[in-house]
């Protein structure tokens, strides 16, 4: 078993606070074609429910990525590591344009693989002003060497 399985139980984090720009938000919008007003239109979302735009639930989520790179130790990586899925997400609280967001992740389990070792992370996203979690997840990674 790669190092991964060493971390069983293991936080990780918390990760450096991270910007979520309208830039950044925009151009998920256009790499996914989900350009709905609540996330595009600063002016339309000022009077929507949030008071402005918010980041697509599903770009806080793809971020877990990047920020698990920040914090997992380059010998858990086994070689590579890839997404192998996702299980059991939620986005409590929306990220407002402009916040700052950071992760925190704990190794559930690690399993050997024919493919490599899987491991399923468990990980949660904060927004900095925001009391509840704007993203829970179990992230499945698997490592190879």
């Amino acid at each position: 078993m790669s190092a991964i399985g060493e971390l069983v139980g293991v936080e990780l984090g918390p990760t450096e606070w991270r910007a979520v720009s309208q830039g950044q938000i925009n151009a998920f919008a256009a790499a996914t074609d989900d350009p709905q007003w609540i996330h595009t239109d600063p002016v339309r979302a000022a009077e929507g429910p949030f008071g402005t735009t918010i980041a697509h639930g599903f770009l806080t989520l793809s971020l877990c990525v990047p920020m698990l790179y920040e914090v997992l130790p380059p010998s858990a990586s086994g070689g590579m590591v890839v997404n192998y899925g996702v299980d059991r997400v939620r986005f409590p609280a929306p990220v407002p344009s402009g916040s700052r967001i950071r992760g925190r992740f704990r190794v559930a389990s690690a399993e050997e693989t024919p493919l490599g070792e899987r491991g399923v992370i468990g990980a949660i996203v904060e927004c900095e002003g925001v009391d509840k979690p704007v993203c829970v997840a179990e992230l499945v990674v698997l490592t190879v060497p």
